[in-house]
């Protein structure tokens, strides 16, 4: 299986938009890419959804089914959201459709959800799901105050379990800036020695703001595909 995982620290800095853009960004260099979100909660109404997004991003290659084997109404964890409607999230299922991706295109990102031990089953967090995909890791950190520890302790636990990390972006999703900023890039790359993508300029204007990120994807991420 060839392609990147990508998690984050949290909730909300991030990783769809960043997903698309590595999507975008392989794609445009004639890499056949197709995205998966294993499992997607919570959604707002009047927005395309996370799986929607990175199915855009593929260029419609597929069936959103195939992309995200399960959808929950709740915005909580997957297993959480699955414990309330009674049904129930299996690994293999989610590990047979991200196989069959791969086996049908040259390059998988599989998206993850909230941050790496976020539950995904009854027993298996997404740090379990990045352990069994075996795909080297890209984490998505907000650029301020505090992403030097939560980064680094991400770092860690994916190191830990075995898995490499191909890239940090520090992605910046509002206008306000802190102090800690101009530092906080090159003490994640002192700290885990991995390449450390950004802090990215924030941009109001959508389009302006993806082809941002696309370009920085493209030009840090080093994408490789299967003979």
């Amino acid at each position: 299986m060839n392609g990147f995982f990508v998690t984050a620290t949290d909730t909300g800095v991030g990783k769809t938009e960043v997903a698309c853009a590595l999507l975008r960004a392989a794609r445009a260099s004639g890499i056949d890419a197709v995205g998966m979100k294993p499992a997607q909660s919570g959604h707002t109404p009047g927005e395309p959804s996370d799986a929607e997004r990175l199915r855009e991003a593929s260029g419609r290659v597929e069936p959103l089914a195939a992309l995200c084997p399960y959808t929950l109404a709740a915005p909580l964890a997957p297993a959480v959201a699955a414990r309330l409607e009674g049904r129930k999230i299996e690994l293999s299922r989610i590990l047979d459709g991200a196989r069959a991706l791969a086996a049908r295109h040259a390059l998988l990102v599989v998206e993850g959800a909230g941050g790496l031990l976020v539950p995904l089953t009854e027993r298996e967090t997404f740090a379990d799901l990045a352990v069994a995909l075996a795909l080297p890791a890209i984490v998505v950190a907000r650029a301020g105050l505090g992403t030097v520890n939560h980064t680094a302790l991400t770092v860690e636990a994916l190191r830990r379990r075995g898995v490499a990390i191909a890239a940090i972006v520090l992605n910046r999703t509002g206008p306000g800036d802190d102090p800690s900023v101009p530092h906080n890039a090159g003490e994640i790359a002192r700290l885990t020695g991995a390449t450390v993508v950004g802090p990215l300029p924030f941009k109001a204007d959508i389009t302006e703001r993806a082809a941002m990120v696309q370009a920085a994807m493209a030009s840090d991420v080093k994408f490789s595909t299967r003979e």
